[in-house]
Protein backbone atom coordinates (compact mmCIF):
# COMPACT_ATOMS: atom_id res chain seq x y z
CA UNK A 1 0.00 0.00 0.00
CA UNK A 2 1.37 3.79 -0.59
CA UNK A 3 1.97 6.55 1.94
CA UNK A 4 -0.64 8.54 0.03
CA UNK A 5 -3.54 5.77 0.41
CA UNK A 6 -2.02 5.03 4.01
CA UNK A 7 -3.09 8.60 4.88
CA UNK A 8 -6.59 8.14 3.44
CA UNK A 9 -7.49 4.83 4.89
CA UNK A 10 -8.27 4.05 8.49
CA UNK A 11 -6.44 0.36 7.58
CA UNK A 12 -3.57 2.17 7.39
CA UNK A 13 -0.18 1.77 9.17
CA UNK A 14 -0.99 3.24 12.78
CA UNK A 15 -4.48 3.51 12.98
CA UNK A 16 -5.50 0.70 14.98
CA UNK A 17 -2.87 2.03 17.43
CA UNK A 18 -4.57 5.24 17.07
CA UNK A 19 -7.51 3.29 18.03
CA UNK A 20 -6.24 1.97 21.14
CA UNK A 21 -4.35 5.29 22.29
CA UNK A 22 -7.73 7.34 21.71
CA UNK A 23 -9.64 4.66 23.46
CA UNK A 24 -13.67 4.36 23.41
CA UNK A 25 -14.15 8.14 23.22
CA UNK A 26 -14.11 10.13 19.80
CA UNK A 27 -12.38 9.11 16.38
CA UNK A 28 -12.28 5.07 17.10
CA UNK A 29 -15.01 5.61 20.14
CA UNK A 30 -17.49 7.59 17.75
CA UNK A 31 -17.91 4.88 15.57
CA UNK A 32 -18.06 2.56 18.53
CA UNK A 33 -21.11 4.73 19.88
CA UNK A 34 -22.48 6.08 16.68
CA UNK A 35 -22.94 3.37 14.22
CA UNK A 36 -23.79 0.21 16.54
CA UNK A 37 -20.64 -1.15 17.32
CA UNK A 38 -19.11 -1.75 14.08
CA UNK A 39 -16.66 -0.27 12.10
CA UNK A 40 -17.55 2.80 9.57
CA UNK A 41 -18.80 1.72 6.08
CA UNK A 42 -18.28 5.23 5.01
CA UNK A 43 -15.68 4.88 2.41
CA UNK A 44 -12.86 7.79 2.63
CA UNK A 45 -12.11 9.91 0.09
CA UNK A 46 -9.58 12.67 -0.55
CA UNK A 47 -10.31 15.82 1.17
CA UNK A 48 -12.14 18.28 -1.26
CA UNK A 49 -10.44 21.24 -1.68
CA UNK A 50 -10.85 24.69 0.26
CA UNK A 51 -13.21 26.81 -1.57
CA UNK A 52 -13.45 30.65 -1.67
CA UNK A 53 -16.05 32.07 0.66
CA UNK A 54 -16.84 34.80 -2.00
CA UNK A 55 -18.38 31.78 -3.74
CA UNK A 56 -19.12 28.90 -1.54
CA UNK A 57 -22.53 27.97 -1.51
CA UNK A 58 -24.16 25.04 0.49
CA UNK A 59 -23.81 22.00 -1.73
CA UNK A 60 -26.35 19.54 -0.41
CA UNK A 61 -29.34 19.64 2.20
CA UNK A 62 -28.51 17.92 5.47
CA UNK A 63 -28.93 13.81 5.89
CA UNK A 64 -31.73 14.96 8.05
CA UNK A 65 -33.22 18.03 6.91
CA UNK A 66 -34.00 20.58 9.58
CA UNK A 67 -36.22 22.97 10.25
CA UNK A 68 -35.59 26.18 8.32
CA UNK A 69 -32.47 27.90 9.69
CA UNK A 70 -33.75 30.51 11.98
CA UNK A 71 -30.89 33.27 11.34
CA UNK A 72 -31.56 35.26 14.58
CA UNK A 73 -32.88 38.76 14.84
CA UNK A 74 -32.23 41.08 12.14
CA UNK A 75 -30.63 44.21 13.14
CA UNK A 76 -29.51 47.45 11.13
CA UNK A 77 -25.99 48.58 10.97
CA UNK A 78 -24.76 51.77 10.09
CA UNK A 79 -24.65 51.43 5.88
CA UNK A 80 -28.51 50.91 6.41
CA UNK A 81 -28.16 47.19 5.56
CA UNK A 82 -29.19 44.29 7.73
CA UNK A 83 -26.57 42.70 10.11
CA UNK A 84 -27.56 38.57 11.42
CA UNK A 85 -27.11 38.04 15.42
CA UNK A 86 -27.10 34.75 17.48
CA UNK A 87 -29.56 33.68 20.02
CA UNK A 88 -27.46 35.74 22.53
CA UNK A 89 -26.73 38.75 20.31
CA UNK A 90 -23.40 38.36 18.81
CA UNK A 91 -22.94 40.41 15.64
CA UNK A 92 -22.54 38.03 12.36
CA UNK A 93 -18.79 40.03 11.72
CA UNK A 94 -16.55 38.84 8.88
CA UNK A 95 -17.80 36.20 6.71
CA UNK A 96 -14.55 35.53 5.10
CA UNK A 97 -13.29 31.63 5.31
CA UNK A 98 -10.45 32.33 8.15
CA UNK A 99 -7.30 30.83 6.39
CA UNK A 100 -5.18 32.37 8.74
CA UNK A 101 -5.34 31.43 12.42
CA UNK A 102 -8.70 33.79 14.26
CA UNK A 103 -8.17 36.17 16.48
CA UNK A 104 -8.95 34.45 20.30
CA UNK A 105 -9.11 35.57 23.27
CA UNK A 106 -7.40 33.13 25.38
CA UNK A 107 -7.70 29.19 25.44
CA UNK A 108 -10.02 27.33 28.15
CA UNK A 109 -10.42 23.55 28.96
CA UNK A 110 -13.65 22.21 28.91
CA UNK A 111 -14.06 19.07 29.69
CA UNK A 112 -10.50 18.00 29.21
CA UNK A 113 -10.26 19.59 25.71
CA UNK A 114 -8.18 23.05 25.36
CA UNK A 115 -10.74 24.97 23.48
CA UNK A 116 -10.37 29.01 22.42
CA UNK A 117 -12.80 31.54 23.35
CA UNK A 118 -13.40 34.88 21.99
CA UNK A 119 -16.25 37.77 23.15
CA UNK A 120 -16.09 38.43 19.20
CA UNK A 121 -17.21 34.15 17.96
CA UNK A 122 -17.85 32.75 21.08
CA UNK A 123 -18.91 30.86 23.13
CA UNK A 124 -21.39 33.21 24.37
CA UNK A 125 -22.97 30.79 27.01
CA UNK A 126 -21.46 28.29 28.89
CA UNK A 127 -24.01 25.98 30.87
CA UNK A 128 -23.76 24.58 34.05
CA UNK A 129 -22.69 21.09 32.74
CA UNK A 130 -19.87 23.10 30.80
CA UNK A 131 -21.93 22.92 27.24
CA UNK A 132 -20.34 26.12 25.04
CA UNK A 133 -23.04 27.34 23.08
CA UNK A 134 -23.99 30.64 21.25
CA UNK A 135 -21.65 31.17 18.42
CA UNK A 136 -21.11 34.18 16.00
CA UNK A 137 -22.88 33.52 12.26
CA UNK A 138 -19.76 33.40 10.12
CA UNK A 139 -17.39 30.83 9.02
CA UNK A 140 -14.94 31.47 11.84
CA UNK A 141 -17.56 31.42 14.36
CA UNK A 142 -18.83 28.01 12.79
CA UNK A 143 -14.91 27.29 13.04
CA UNK A 144 -14.99 28.10 16.82
CA UNK A 145 -18.02 25.97 17.73
CA UNK A 146 -16.52 23.19 16.15
CA UNK A 147 -13.86 22.65 18.47
CA UNK A 148 -16.22 22.87 21.29
CA UNK A 149 -18.15 20.32 19.77
CA UNK A 150 -15.29 18.11 19.95
CA UNK A 151 -15.18 18.97 23.87
CA UNK A 152 -18.77 18.53 24.10
CA UNK A 153 -18.11 14.91 22.59
CA UNK A 154 -15.15 14.12 24.62
CA UNK A 155 -17.44 13.84 27.97
CA UNK A 156 -19.31 10.25 27.36
CA UNK A 157 -20.78 10.68 31.21
CA UNK A 158 -22.82 13.51 29.57
CA UNK A 159 -23.36 12.22 25.94
CA UNK A 160 -27.34 11.73 25.94
CA UNK A 161 -27.79 15.59 26.95
CA UNK A 162 -24.85 16.42 24.70
CA UNK A 163 -26.13 14.97 21.53
CA UNK A 164 -29.77 17.08 22.59
CA UNK A 165 -28.12 20.11 22.43
CA UNK A 166 -25.93 19.62 19.79
CA UNK A 167 -27.21 17.95 17.14
CA UNK A 168 -29.58 19.51 14.98
CA UNK A 169 -33.04 17.89 15.38
CA UNK A 170 -34.23 14.99 13.53
CA UNK A 171 -34.32 11.36 12.45
CA UNK A 172 -31.16 11.44 12.84
CA UNK A 173 -30.53 12.71 15.89
CA UNK A 174 -33.19 10.68 17.66
CA UNK A 175 -31.23 7.73 16.25
CA UNK A 176 -28.01 8.97 17.84
CA UNK A 177 -30.12 9.19 21.62
CA UNK A 178 -31.24 5.78 21.19
CA UNK A 179 -28.06 4.45 20.63
CA UNK A 180 -26.52 6.27 22.81
CA UNK A 181 -29.21 5.67 25.56
CA UNK A 182 -28.59 1.56 24.76
CA UNK A 183 -25.02 2.13 25.05
CA UNK A 184 -23.63 1.49 28.63
CA UNK A 185 -20.44 1.53 28.30
CA UNK A 186 -19.67 5.10 26.76
CA UNK A 187 -18.12 6.65 30.22
CA UNK A 188 -15.03 8.20 30.61
CA UNK A 189 -13.81 11.90 29.18
CA UNK A 190 -10.92 11.93 25.67
CA UNK A 191 -7.90 13.59 26.15
CA UNK A 192 -7.49 14.19 22.84
CA UNK A 193 -6.93 17.77 21.71
CA UNK A 194 -7.94 19.44 18.31
CA UNK A 195 -4.53 21.52 16.80
CA UNK A 196 -5.93 22.49 13.31
CA UNK A 197 -8.25 22.74 10.74
CA UNK A 198 -9.36 22.77 7.26
CA UNK A 199 -12.70 24.72 6.12
CA UNK A 200 -14.01 22.35 3.22
CA UNK A 201 -16.93 24.46 2.08
CA UNK A 202 -18.52 27.47 3.66
CA UNK A 203 -21.75 28.85 2.94
CA UNK A 204 -24.29 31.43 4.59
CA UNK A 205 -25.98 28.84 7.09
CA UNK A 206 -23.42 25.49 6.71
CA UNK A 207 -19.89 24.90 6.78
CA UNK A 208 -17.68 21.66 6.54
CA UNK A 209 -14.32 21.24 7.84
CA UNK A 210 -11.92 19.10 8.89
CA UNK A 211 -10.56 18.62 12.49
CA UNK A 212 -7.01 17.43 13.41
CA UNK A 213 -5.88 15.79 16.16
CA UNK A 214 -2.56 14.03 17.26
CA UNK A 215 -2.16 10.40 17.93
CA UNK A 216 0.69 8.53 18.43
CA UNK A 217 2.99 10.20 15.49
CA UNK A 218 0.21 10.47 13.15
CA UNK A 219 -2.77 13.21 13.01
CA UNK A 220 -6.22 11.83 12.60
CA UNK A 221 -8.44 14.27 11.37
CA UNK A 222 -12.66 13.96 11.29
CA UNK A 223 -15.19 15.84 9.63
CA UNK A 224 -17.75 18.17 11.11
CA UNK A 225 -20.49 19.91 9.51
CA UNK A 226 -22.50 22.86 11.20
CA UNK A 227 -25.74 23.92 10.45
CA UNK A 228 -27.15 27.40 11.33
CA UNK A 229 -29.74 26.15 13.79
CA UNK A 230 -32.45 28.56 15.75
CA UNK A 231 -29.88 30.99 16.05
CA UNK A 232 -26.80 29.21 16.65
CA UNK A 233 -24.31 26.58 15.07
CA UNK A 234 -25.26 23.19 15.33
CA UNK A 235 -23.70 19.52 14.35
CA UNK A 236 -25.62 18.06 11.37
CA UNK A 237 -25.65 14.05 12.60
CA UNK A 238 -24.78 11.08 10.52
CA UNK A 239 -26.94 9.34 8.51
CA UNK A 240 -28.49 6.11 11.12
CA UNK A 241 -25.88 3.77 10.80
CA UNK A 242 -22.54 5.84 10.30
CA UNK A 243 -20.19 7.32 12.24
CA UNK A 244 -20.23 11.23 13.53
CA UNK A 245 -17.00 12.44 12.28
CA UNK A 246 -16.83 10.11 9.05
CA UNK A 247 -14.69 10.08 6.93
CA UNK A 248 -11.86 10.01 9.05
CA UNK A 249 -8.02 10.10 7.92
CA UNK A 250 -4.86 10.37 8.29
CA UNK A 251 -2.24 12.39 8.10
CA UNK A 252 1.57 12.78 8.34
CA UNK A 253 1.86 16.25 9.13
CA UNK A 254 -0.57 19.51 9.36
CA UNK A 255 0.69 21.02 5.98
CA UNK A 256 -3.00 20.96 4.76
CA UNK A 257 -4.70 22.77 8.16
CA UNK A 258 -4.36 25.49 9.55
CA UNK A 259 -2.35 24.82 12.50
CA UNK A 260 -4.25 26.38 15.72
CA UNK A 261 -3.97 25.14 19.20
CA UNK A 262 -3.92 26.13 23.00
CA UNK A 263 -1.30 23.66 23.61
Amino acid sequence: MSKDKDEKSPNGAGFIAACIVVGAVLICGIVIIFAGGGRSTHAIAAAPQPVDAASAQPTDEPASAPATPDAGPAQTNSSGGERRTGSCGLPAGDQAVPAETPAVDGWEVSRRVVVPRSSTYGPGTTDSDGFRHCFAHSPTGAVYAAYSAIAAIADQNKLVPTVKKLMVPGAATDSLLRQAGRDESSSGTSTVQVVGYRVIDAGPDRVSLMLAMPVESVYMSANLTLVWHQGDWRLQPPPPGEAVGAPFSQHRDLSDFVKWSGI
